[in-house]
């Protein structure tokens, strides 16, 4: 059996950097990739490392379920459930614990990153995240995990964890393979392009949410920072506002960064904004159309309810091999 598993925090609506660098990308590996079982699951249990009120975080994980079908993943083929309903993936996050150094924490680039904006009040789940992402990881032999740049070091942390119970209890865990998507990986903020497309940045200008009103988008491409040399060309060094808005483009349309170039030469930045926007105001009215079908529905219901019984049944049954690996229970 060939897993690729994947998992979204319910810490907010995901933006359109998710979308083109994550969600749209699983859409196409499921089709690509028709001869495996894809796991996708809303990492809710991550979402608590930071506070979080309840009224929304609920909200959140209603929404990013409804958003993973409205952004085209199929049912067939396809295991969607809750972090949180398979109590597996706790209990194999303490057994990573047990395995993890302390260095290796230290070294996490997020942790230091979300250490340094976080100042006061941050919670030992946070120092630990790693151990409960190569939890989920783990728990279902994943061959394949598709990640961005921020994700890849984690996964690094996994495969060493696997390959150290591996050598120490003998063969138990599938070391995984990331998948890493070449283009729009790292979708940037509007405003500003040296930084990553972020919810949970600020100033929201620069970040575009799946849910936001179509007339909102429109106006914040409209509105995003370029330069002044007028020019469509496709140059992150020299022109990081332009090249991050033709990365969107290019994903969306399905054109080469050449072709773009030509069609708007000599024309400046105020067509090809224009139409950029109605390129993404298309495409986000499609996702927020199949939403409205699936939020309050009985199919979203049945079909994390169909997820988490398929999940409980891997889980249970690698924890038990692990824990009589581990010499844990009575038998």
């Amino acid at each position: 059996m060939n897993i690729v598993l994947s998992g979204v925090k319910p810490t907010g609506i995901p933006t359109l950097g998710n979308y083109l660098g994550a969600l749209r990308n699983f859409v196409k590996l499921q089709e690509k990739m028709s001869d495996y079982e894809f796991f996708i699951f809303v990492a809710d249990l991550h979402a608590i490392t930071t506070p979080q009120d309840p009224k929304i975080l609920r909200q959140n994980i209603k929404n990013v379920a409804a958003l993973y079908m409205a952004c085209g993943m199929k049912p067939e083929g396809l295991t969607l459930f809750l972090q949180s309903e398979v109590h597996e993936h706790a209990e194999m996050s303490a057994v990573m614990q047990s395995l993890v150094y302390m260095g290796e924490l230290e070294r996490m680039t997020q942790y230091k990153d979300k250490m340094a904006k976080q100042t006061a009040g941050v919670t030992a789940a946070l120092f630990t995240y790693p151990a409960l992402m190569a939890a989920d990881i783990l728990l279902y032999d994943a061959k394949y995990v598709p990640v961005g740049e921020d994700q890849n070091q984690h996964l690094e942390l996994a495969r060493d964890l696997a390959i150290r119970f591996n050598n120490r209890f003998g063969n138990t865990f599938t070391v995984p393979e990331g998948l890493v998507q070449e283009k729009g990986a790292r979708i940037k903020d509007l405003q500003d392009p040296s930084k990553k497309m972020d919810k949970s940045a600020e100033n929201d200008k620069g970040c575009i949410f799946l849910l936001e009103p179509i007339a909102s988008i429109k106006k914040k491409i409209k509105s995003a920072v370029t330069d002044n040399e007028a020019n469509v060309h496709y140059d992150p060094d020299k022109q990081p506002g332009i090249a991050n808005l033709m990365t969107i483009y290019s994903i969306l349309a399905e054109l080469p960064f050449s072709e773009i170039e030509a069609k708007y030469q000599g024309q400046g930045y105020g067509s090809f904004k224009d139409d950029l926007a109605e390129i993404v105001a298309k495409e986000m009215e499609i996702i927020q159309d199949r939403y409205r079908r699936y939020i309050n529905s009985d199919e979203l219901d049945a079909l994390l309810d169909q997820g988490r019984e398929r999940a409980r049944v891997l889980a249970q049954r690698k924890l038990a091999k692990v824990y009589h690996k581990l010499g844990l229970g009575r038998q």
